[in-house]
């Protein structure tokens, strides 16, 4: 049984940890948020002792760990801008990382990273859970056997519009330095997984951007192009969509044929955690093509619409 402790429990994604860390068999000994709105901890492990105090929580796993009880792995549910410390501080604690997507929001933390793993031959680990999802899995496997007498590459559409409230604007998501905006903190997942069956990124261009709101642009891959539309806006969703009362739309095709991923979300956490715990899981270098993507789609000028702009970003953007 492996001993665990948690930053950000009071965070959306916290529980998917938590029930990770007990699905697994493993313990949760001590959780921290400055929040106090966490008695879902009573649903997995009632008997963690929490802190709404960093400098507390701090001295209670030194305290641990110099009584020989230390903790094995520290998850990681903070806000963004917070993961390259608390990775930090859990390397220095002889813990391994188990930390939320994005990883770090620029490139050159993950080389600073690097050296601390060097330093403490402890491992950082990053939750990309799309790609242990089997239908993804299943279409990489496709992609690289086609791709080996195709003659042209993927022509892929990635939508994702996920309406939020105005909470969303007022909460650290509001605030690009510490979410690193739309791309960063609602994009990265899919850019991981684009790049994970396409190949590497040759190209990348912005079409247009409200970089905390909504973003449109084009990506080459060594296999794909792709043309990418991310939004938090309820004004950008279909309208059929809206119709049907729902506020998120999410969509990729390949040469017009849809990936159909809706389903098989429940337990991935679960199955990225048991990986880890099995000597797998994914590192520094597995996140890295994608958080330098993100950051090189932050700080791009916007070269306006174009025949490569996505057609649901010009139909909802262009008039604007």
């Amino acid at each position: 049984m492996k001993r665990f402790a948690l930053i950000g429990a009071g965070g959306y994604i916290a529980p998917r940890h938590m029930k990770a860390i007990k699905d697994t068999g493993n313990i949760l000994v001590a959780a921290m948020d400055k929040c106090d709105s966490v008695g879902i901890i009573d649903s997995y492990f009632p008997n963690a002792d929490f802190f709404t105090e960093f400098e507390r929580f701090d001295r209670h796993i030194d305290k641990l760990r110099r009584k020989g009880e230390k903790v094995d792995y520290i998850s990681i549910c903070s806000p963004n801008y917070l993961h390259d410390a608390h990775i930090r501080f859990a390397l220095r604690n002889d813990a391994d990382a188990i930390c939320e997507k994005p990883l770090v929001l620029n490139p050159w933390n993950i080389d600073a990273l690097s050296e601390i793993e060097k330093e403490t031959g402890k491992k950082v680990y990053n939750i990309l859970q799309l790609r242990v999802h089997k239908s993804i899995i299943d279409l990489k496997e496709k992609i690289e056997k086609e791709y080996k007498t195709k003659t042209k590459k993927y022509e892929v559409d990635l939508s994702y519009i996920t309406s939020r409230g105005k909470w969303y604007f007022v909460s650290w998501k509001g605030d690009i330095s510490k979410s690193g905006g739309v791309a960063t903190n609602i994009g990265i997942h899919f850019f991981d997984m684009l790049i994970w069956i396409f190949g590497e990124v040759k190209h990348t261009e912005v079409h247009y951007s409200e970089p905390l709101k909504k973003m449109c642009g084009y990506i080459e891959l060594e296999k794909a192009h792709v043309r990418w539309f991310l939004s938090v806006d309820y004004n950008d969703l279909p309208e059929e969509i809206k119709q049907k009362g729902q506020r998120t739309y999410r969509s990729i095709t390949f040469d017009g044929e849809e990936i159909e991923f809706s389903e098989g979300f429940t337990d991935l956490h679960t199955v990225v955690y048991q990986d880890i715990l099995n000597g797998g899981g994914f590192g520094l270098e597995e996140a890295r093509p994608s958080i330098e993507l993100v950051y090189q789609i932050r700080n791009l000028n916007p070269v306006g619409f174009n025949e490569r702009t996505h057609p649901l970003a010009v139909e909802k953007l262009y008039e604007r």
